[in-house]
This record gives C-alpha cells, sequence and structure tokens, in this order.
C-alpha cells in the first residue's frame, strides 16, 4: 500500500519561513515525480511545486517562484518544500501528491497518490 505522509505545516507570521516534508511508504521516489498542491478555503486547488527524480529538474507556480525551493532525498525517501518570504494568501492546506516515472504538466493535479495534507496559516 503506497502512502504519501506531509508534516511541517503550522501558524507562522509573515515573513517567515517553513519546510513541509513528504514522506512515502510503499514507493520509491527516486523514480517518480512529486508534486505540492495547495487548497485555500473557497478555491480551487493549485499545483505549485513539482520534481521530477529522472534529471533532478524542478517546476514552480508563480505565486510562489522565487520563494519556494522543493528537493528531494532520495535516502530518505522524502521530498521537502521550503517555504520562504510567506504571505497571508499562502495560507491553505498543502498536499504532496506522487507518480512513478516523469510526467508532462507536472503542475495538473493528475497523480494517483495523494498525501492526507499539512495545514499552514500565515498571520499578517
Amino acid at each position: 500500500e503506497v502512502q504519501l505522509v506531509e508534516s511541517g505545516g503550522g501558524l507562522v507570521q509573515a515573513g517567515g519561513s517553513l519546510r513541509l516534508s513528504c514522506a512515502a511508504s510503499g514507493f520509491r521516489f527516486d523514480d517518480a515525480t512529486v508534486a505540492w498542491f495547495r487548497r485555500a478555503p473557497g478555491k480551487e486547488r493549485e499545483g505549485i511545486s513539482c520534481i521530477s527524480s529522472s534529471d533532478a529538474s524542478t517546476v514552480y507556480g508563480d505565486s510562489v517562484k522565487g520563494r519556494f525551493t522543493i528537493s528531494n532525498d532520495n535516502a530518505k525517501n522524502t521530498v521537502y518544500l521550503q517555504m520562504n518570504s510567506l504571505k497571508p494568501e499562502d495560507t491553505a492546506v498543502y498536499y504532496c501528491a506522487a507518480v512513478r516515472g516523469p510526467v508532462v504538466a507536472c503542475l495538473h493535479p493528475l497523480y494517483p497518490y495523494w498525501g492526507q495534507g499539512t495545514q499552514v496559516t500565515v498571520s499578517s
């Protein structure tokens, strides 16, 4: 059984930082594409970043570009999302998602495996 577990969410003031983790069991991140999505209250799910293990390429959504960094640690089978310069509009539930192999348009939510989400709240 594949399980993705996010952690690292919490409450932070605007301008602060958080690092989210996505740990997998039953699934190897060393041959996968892993993405982070978020859903804010009343808004559509938004793809914010993804990383491909095949070439370590990364993609970022415009709303987080320059502030967030995605990385992976294959030895720990974990993907991270470092979030800096957080804004109140970053408040959302953050989810990681994964699929085996490379994908095109990795910020689209076409992933078979999803975590349960972790809440990030940024106060002004």
